[in-house]
């Protein structure tokens, strides 16, 4: 993780941050918004496999709140375990 230059870390943590919330809000209405989609280019690079980035996106349209809801979730865990798994990613906790 140390090898990846600051700005793309603050990239990669940008992006999560834009899909976590919509995480948060993707039960009451869809979240395929722009900043959903310009997250998930952004981190495109990163991931190794592309099915979570895909599946997030087709989730976020789902007119289906249960269905988005349980899709995007799953999509947002393939992500960070991904970049996880890639050393793109460590969440930091405070102490």
């Amino acid at each position: 993780m140390a090898s990846l230059p600051r700005h793309q870390r603050i990239l990669i943590a940008l992006s999560l941050h834009i899909l976590r919330g919509a995480v948060s809000r993707c039960s009451e209405d869809r979240v395929d918004v722009a900043e959903v989609r310009l997250a998930l280019r952004c981190l495109l690079p990163h991931c190794p496999e592309r099915w979570p980035l895909e599946l997030y996106w087709d989730a976020a349209a789902q007119e289906n709140e249960i269905g988005r809801a349980q899709g995007v979730t799953a999509a947002f865990n393939g992500i960070v375990r991904q970049l996880r798994k890639a050393g793109r990613y460590e969440e930091v906790t405070p102490p």
